[in-house]
């Protein structure tokens, strides 16, 4: 996987993530960065087939484990969840996009990594030039408007949010419970898949993702739109039409127009990982979008 890219870690004020990077005139040289997180229970390994077809449009690429997830290590949990929360793991990527040298950039993010995206984007406006969302809507859209429906397929957040419970339920038997199929995946991206989501200390961290979901990140979404944020960049929604997403919101680029004045985007012809089941159609996508 990811060859051709340097692999290194990246200290900042609380965390140390692991990142994997490659440019096109230079490490620190070429055009159009591009930032791309992964969801849950990924790595950023996710995006092993996706990242070097960015690199051959002419784009530098950045792909990062977020804090806690894979081989990146974050502070202890807390009890509000803030040390786990959207701002400060956005507050880690735009740490690691000025110790690469970058400025401005696109993100990209899918799932889970979708909502560090939006946060860094809202956040750090000066610095991120555009936006993709991937199988993701805002939080607070689904905890206040999915109803029972929701609440019934996407059962697993409120699960994740409870305390203790899900640690031991998963611990008991982490592959059974996340599974993963290496002839998809590739064979080095669900090797690192399995030893991530065997590790207590990635579990317990993937799990105060979801628990500052539901909390300190709702809440602070909602103070968002209390102020009338907005997004001025340009987003690029993008869902999997094998996936629930659509039927549960109807079209995501209408929930991400609440937010933002220029949003464009598709349905992708893939079950949920996007990036390892239709990695060519997601990289076309992002490289029209960047243009």
């Amino acid at each position: 996987m990811f060859e051709g890219f340097t692999e290194e870690f990246v200290d900042t004020a609380h965390a140390r993530i692991l990142v994997r990077h490659r440019g096109t005139s230079g490490e620190h040289g070429a055009r159009d960065p591009v930032l791309l997180l992964h969801g849950h229970p990924r790595t950023s390994a996710t995006w092993h087939r996706v990242a070097p077809l960015l690199v051959d449009a002419g784009h530098a690429v950045v792909c990062a484990d977020l804090r806690g997830y894979g081989r990146s290590a974050g502070p202890a949990p807390t009890g509000d969840h803030r040390a786990h929360s959207k701002r400060a793991v956005a507050g880690d990527m735009a740490e690691v996009m000025t110790h690469l040298g970058y400025e401005r950039f696109a993100v990209m993010g899918h799932d889970r990594g979708s909502y560090v995206a939006f946060r860094l984007a809202l956040d750090h406006p000066d610095r991120v030039r555009a936006l993709g969302v991937f199988d993701g809507v805002p939080i607070t859209h689904h905890l206040d408007q999915g109803g029972t429906r929701f609440a019934l397929r996407w059962w697993h957040w409120f699960f994740y949010a409870q305390a203790d419970i899900p640690e031991r339920v998963i611990g008991a038997d982490p592959d059974a419970w996340y599974r993963g199929d290496a002839a998809v995946m590739g064979a080095d991206n669900h090797e690192e898949f399995r030893a991530a989501t065997r590790d207590p200390r990635v579990i317990r961290a993937m799990l105060e993702d979801y628990r500052a979901g539901v909390t300190v990140d709702a809440d602070l979404e909602r103070a968002d739109r209390a102020a009338g944020r907005r997004l001025a960049m340009p987003v690029l929604s993008l869902w999997s039409t094998r996936d629930d997403l659509e039927e549960l919101v109807g079209d995501p680029r209408a929930v991400w127009r609440q937010w933002a004045d220029e949003v464009t985007g598709y349905g992708i012809d893939s079950g949920h990982h996007m990036a390892e089941e239709a990695p060519e159609a997601v990289a076309r996508a992002i490289a029209a979008f960047l243009g």
